[in-house]
């Protein structure tokens, strides 16, 4: 049974949601950061309905559902949601991937650090929660990128679905969530690049070991 410890509601009314057995200290899974990378919500969703005992984690199964619905990467207000954390890098144009300060961009990350309501939502939470780790589930590069003391489960986890554990993703991402958490705050963070060119189905089993693997 799913139990909704907190909830908002977006620009356009539809409900975030952080699922859980109101523990502190535990990991936190994060789907649906970008609109068109929905994996994050069907994965999560799949392990809710099918886990008997998930007490030792907690899901925020669909970050960002204005930019699924739109499957737009930014938000209603066409802000890229990890480029809108309020880190000391907030902001800066550092490259092609990082044009954080143009507002025609894909990667446009807000007039102001923290401006969105889905930002404010993960602030709150992991200010309330304190979670032991993140894992954020993203597409498409096949990859487990890691921020903070991270690199001993990143390793534990790329064992699992076969991907290369990182410390870098390769580019700039001022105003990003893993440099909020990881880099600034130190709490291990993962972010899970999954590919997006086989069935979603397919990427349930090792999602569900790692899962249980938090669990446990």
């Amino acid at each position: 049974m799913r139990k909704v410890l907190e909830s908002a509601e977006t620009a356009l009314g539809n409900k975030i949601e952080l699922i859980g057995n109101n523990q502190k200290d535990c990991p936190l899974i994060i789907g649906v950061f970008h609109g068109d990378e929905p994996q994050g919500k069907y994965l999560i969703d799949k392990y809710l309905d099918e886990a008997g005992d998930f007490n030792n984690l907690l899901f925020i199964p669909c970050l960002n559902p204005d930019g699924m619905k739109s499957n737009t990467r930014c938000n209603s207000n066409n802000v890229d949601l990890n480029r809108n954390f309020p880190t000391e890098n907030w902001g800066r144009n550092e490259g092609e991937n990082a044009t954080c300060d143009d507002e025609t961009t894909a990667y446009y990350g807000g007039k102001s650090p923290a401006s969105e309501i889905e930002t404010q939502f993960v602030i709150n939470i992991i200010k309330k929660y304190a979670p032991s780790i993140i894992i954020t589930l993203h597409a498409p590069y096949k990859v487990v990128n890691y921020d903070g003391p991270a690199e001993n489960i990143a390793e534990q986890i790329a064992e699992i679905i076969n991907y290369p554990a990182e410390g870098s993703i390769g580019y700039p991402t001022p105003g990003s969530f893993g440099t909020y958490c990881g880099v600034e705050r130190n709490i291990p963070t993962i972010t899970l690049e999954l590919d997006e060119e086989i069935p979603v189905s397919d990427l349930y089993p090792p999602i569900k070991k790692i899962f249980t693997l938090l669990n446990n």
